[in-house]
């Protein structure tokens, strides 16, 4: 009984290092998925989900100015903001050194482009599965 309940341990320690390592921790139902952005881009370029909640956090590393975050369905216009997901946006903008963090986000299944108007980056995809 003392060695299952040790790999039982042990196989939920790998599984949150596995999410953290990813830049993804777990919240009770809520995921927190990290991004950073550095000069013109995020490091992360593409992003895999799954369907359920979500906060993003944004890290300004070195981007030269203060970056924000925009989540937009896939095949609505970006550049109105009537289609942005509000919630998705950063609650401060996010200055040189810092990280800020959106509200919870529900995600269905589906595409989304993501992006930094503040800081020109390309539009990068998120795939909800």
């Amino acid at each position: 009984m003392k060695k299952l309940i040790a790999l039982l341990v042990l196989a939920i320690t790998f599984n949150f290092a596995a999410q953290a390592q990813n830049g993804m921790v777990k919240d009770g139902d809520i995921v927190t998925v990290a991004l950073e952005q550095t000069e013109g881009e995020f490091t992360q370029k593409n992003v895999t989900l799954k369907e359920g909640s979500y906060i993003f956090t944004v890290s300004n590393n070195q981007a030269g100015k203060d970056v924000g975050f925009v989540l937009v369905p896939e095949g609505k216009d970006a550049s109105n903001p009537k289609n942005h997901i509000k919630e998705a946006y950063v609650t401060k903008v996010v200055k040189e050194g810092s990280t800020e963090s959106s509200n919870v986000v529900a995600l269905a299944k589906g595409t989304y482009k993501y992006f930094c108007p503040m800081n020109k980056t390309p539009q990068y995809t998120l795939v909800v599965e």
